[in-house]
């Protein structure tokens, strides 16, 4: 496959995706396999559809992604979630509440096992101001 030509099933979204964790050619996603490079990809923050598993094995196949037998698919799926399973993806949202647990000392993973009484420090920027206003009066008021 000459290194312009597009990898068979994967659209251009999909194809950015792939380029952003290295994977251009045929040739490089054999090289990394097709498990490992869809991981890559949602490690990368990306959200890709089972569709890029299965379009990956197709072009791998060289037939069209639907065109997979149903036990092909499945077995990409548990591969997937046996590999998710094993260095679980951590979004955005963790991330941040891992960084804010450590900062404020109350990481749950530290206690050995045994829960730390809630702490109620507002809207966890550690200020004591949860963000909110209440506003009062009529909307006479406001005009």
């Amino acid at each position: 496959m000459a290194s312009n030509e597009k990898i068979r099933n994967v659209g251009p979204k999909s194809a950015a995706w792939l380029r952003q964790v290295g994977v251009r050619t045929l040739e490089d996603l054999r090289t990394v396999g097709v498990i490992e490079t869809f991981m890559k990809v949602k490690r990368a923050g990306f959200r890709p559809s089972l569709n890029l598993l299965y379009a990956m094995q197709g072009a791998l196949d060289d037939c069209h992604w639907a065109d997979l037998p149903e036990a092909v698919k499945t077995s990409l799926v548990l591969a997937a979630e046996s590999a998710e399973t094993a260095n679980p993806i951590k979004n955005r949202w963790d991330k941040a509440a891992a960084r804010s647990a450590a900062r404020d000392g109350t990481s749950s993973s530290e206690s050995g096992g045994a829960e730390e009484p809630a702490r109620d420090d507002g809207d966890g920027f550690g200020d004591g101001d949860s963000g909110v206003r209440e506003i009062t009066g009529t909307s006479r008021d406001f005009d």
